[in-house]
């Protein structure tokens, strides 16, 4: 065998996961959600930057504002998900460098001191923080629900503030009855991997 991680764990983060369409109502705890970001916040992001912000939708209220800004089709699983988390870019990271990347401080205004720069680099490191979340999602034995299809504009002047730009909605919580839709093919090892 290749990998250490041992064969139970690789199909519970990638295997075996899917993204979930229905759920149990069984709730979602706060501790559940704090060991999820204490595991995932160790994923690596260029210069340590940790640009992603994460906005819980737990209430009644709250997601009542949220699922009008879903796509037609991702509404009534957002309605019924015991948690809902927008994942955002912090587009302001870069005044967090001082203490995330002590060795050099200077990063701060050496390198994100342009708003494009900045908000190119927070797209790009939330991105692959917001992977990360979704298999420590999966760590902790629920299902995610991630998903694209909202308003994303009409998501951050509902949630956010100007300095954040919303990437994902992800539903959260244990797979409901007939929750999966048929597992789509994956491309190959030789159509994806070429040595050079």
């Amino acid at each position: 065998m290749s990998l250490v991680l041992d064969p139970a764990a690789q199909d519970l983060l990638f295997r075996e996961a899917r993204t979930a369409n229905t759920f149990t109502d069984e709730p979602v705890t706060e501790e559940q959600v704090q060991a999820i970001y204490e595991l995932v916040k160790y994923g690596p992001t260029a210069f340590n930057q940790s640009p992603l912000r994460v906005t819980l939708v737990r209430s009644a209220e709250a997601r009542e504002r949220l699922v009008p800004h879903m796509s037609e089709g991702n509404r009534p699983k957002t309605s019924t998900a015991p948690l809902v988390a927008i994942l955002s870019a912090d587009n302001e990271f870069h005044e967090e460098l001082p203490t995330l990347f002590p060795h050099f401080p200077q990063a701060k205004d050496a390198f994100f001191s342009q708003r494009e720069t900045r908000e190119a680099s927070a797209g790009f490191n939330a991105a692959l923080q917001a992977a990360y979340f979704i298999i420590g999602v999966r760590a902790a034995g629920l299902a995610a629900g991630p998903m694209s299809g909202f308003d994303p504009e009409g998501v951050r002047k509902e949630f956010l503030d100007d300095d954040h730009t919303p990437l994902v909605v992800v539903n959260i919580g244990k797979p409901g009855e007939d929750a999966w839709f048929p597992r789509s093919p994956r491309l190959s090892f030789e159509d994806v991997v070429k040595t050079v």
